[in-house]
């Protein structure tokens, strides 16, 4: 077994199997521990969502209240959240779309599903001006992956060992935590994984090449294998807020585009806003042949995710990319259309920068105080707060207990690589709000920092 290959940290990403847990739901009332039975009693488990650590009745704005009555300000929210929970002109112009048109069939489109692909069309860059919807951002990567094999002619697929992309089969056969993949046997062929993005520099060594290494190890491996359909990635690794260099995406745009592969760049979680631009790869230096968004795109209550492609790739009529049942849905195309206006109107791409220089000076004084904290990092409004230890068991075991003291206080957050604190505000979230948990961040590290 590789390392990759074992078991998550006690609390990496939502895993929820830390020995702190027994004590959280201790202090729970006896109402929510009885429907949290109810939940472990009904849902299939699952390795990284389940048990449930309490029972939410209401989300506003940026902030959860439980069924007890406590707030937690959501720095989590999966992601979809850039607009906060439950904003008013998401929620109206989804019930103005109930009333219209609940429910579009195939064989038939409408105007919110129009004017949305024509929207997105024009915000993302040149030449991306084809666009699909899908229910899902796994279900939009599988219809990326089948256009690529489309277009190309190929089967292959390049992606990074530790990236997420989707936990379908599709998904997990071209990324994915390798947990994901545990006991399910062969999957689908034609993949190679590369060295994870985030950990070049253990891979091609100290030094500030690693990443020139880096992309021209992609380009070897390309030229060897001379048929690759697809390079997939995440434009910076979301789940450790780690960007590559400047250069690192332009040289491996180049060594695509000379090999004939199509790069496809996997932007659920952190497109429209969230790093300051609408889109990661307008940061990178390079555009992709696909863009894979989700996420945030239905206001975070509609479930939407898309692709946007090079208007060259449209050459296979015959080709089944997606064929899924609400893939125009009116709802969730009003939701989207909404949520580019919000985003547009509050010129909340301002405020992501804003947030994040804010944020990341505020960081740095936490860092001072706090032996435990290595590093500090962030793009726009997602901030990484490392935490180290003299091995990694340790500081998967502190950033654990950070974890539980942070809850404890009222602020939610997800653990990426076992040690990164991975914050992840709403765009809407006022600077009052982003103080106080600044605060609880700093006030539990103290309390761990020993």
């Amino acid at each position: 077994m590789t390392a990759a290959e074992e078991d998550p940290a006690p609390s990496e990403g939502d895993v929820n199997r830390s020995p702190a847990r027994a004590a959280w739901r201790a202090g729970l009332a006896p109402a929510t521990v009885a429907l949290l039975d109810a939940d472990e009693r009904h849902f299939l488990h699952q390795s990284l969502s389940t048990p449930c650590l309490d029972v939410l009745e209401r989300a506003e704005g940026a902030v959860l209240t439980d069924v007890e009555g406590r707030q937690i300000l959501d720095f989590h929210g999966n992601s979809v959240h850039q607009l906060g929970h439950g904003h008013p002109r998401v929620v109206a112009a989804i019930k103005a779309e109930l009333d219209r048109l609940p429910f579009c069939p195939r064989r038939y489109t409408n105007r919110t599903a129009i004017a949305l692909a024509a929207r997105l069309a024009a915000l993302a860059p040149d030449p991306l001006d084809k666009v699909l919807f899908a229910p899902s951002g796994a279900a939009a990567i599988g219809m990326a992956l089948k256009l690529a094999r489309y277009a190309t002619g190929r089967h292959k697929t390049l992606s990074m060992w530790d990236s997420f992309h989707g936990a379908t089969l599709d998904a997990i056969s071209v990324g994915g935590e390798a947990l994901f993949r545990r006991d399910l046997g062969p999957m689908m062929p034609g993949t190679e994984h590369l060295p994870p993005l985030g950990l070049a520099e253990r891979f091609f060594g100290g030094g500030g090449d690693a990443f020139e290494r880096f992309a021209d190890y992609i380009d070897y491996v390309l030229e060897v294998q001379g048929d690759v359909a697809a390079l997939l990635a995440e434009p910076m690794r979301w789940t450790t807020v780690e960007p590559p260099p400047a250069d690192f995406w332009p040289r491996v745009r180049e060594s695509c585009t000379r090999h004939g592969t199509l790069l496809i760049f996997d932007e659920i979680p952190s497109c429209l806003g969230r790093t300051g631009t609408m889109f990661v790869c307008e940061q990178a230096g390079a555009t992709p042949d696909i863009l894979v968004i989700g996420k945030g795109l239905g206001g975070g209550i509609m479930p939407m995710a898309a692709i946007i492609a090079d208007a060259r790739l449209d050459c296979a009529p015959q080709a089944a990319l997606g064929h899924y049942t609400h893939e125009k849905s009116p709802v969730g195309c009003a939701a989207a259309l909404a949520t580019l206006d919000v985003l547009e109107e509050e010129d909340l791409l301002a405020r992501a920068r804003a947030l994040g220089a804010a944020g990341l000076e505020r960081l740095a004084a936490i860092k001072a105080r706090h032996a435990c904290v290595r590093d500090v990092r962030g793009v726009g409004a997602y901030f990484g707060v490392e935490i180290g230890g003299t091995d990694t068991r340790e500081a998967n075991a502190r950033a654990d207990r950070l974890l539980y003291a942070c809850l404890e206080r009222g602020l939610s957050f997800k653990l990426g690589g076992g040690t990164v604190v991975t914050l992840c505000p709403p765009l809407t979230i006022t600077d009052a709000e982003l103080a106080k948990a600044f605060d609880i961040l700093d006030a539990a590290l103290a309390e761990i920092d020993v």
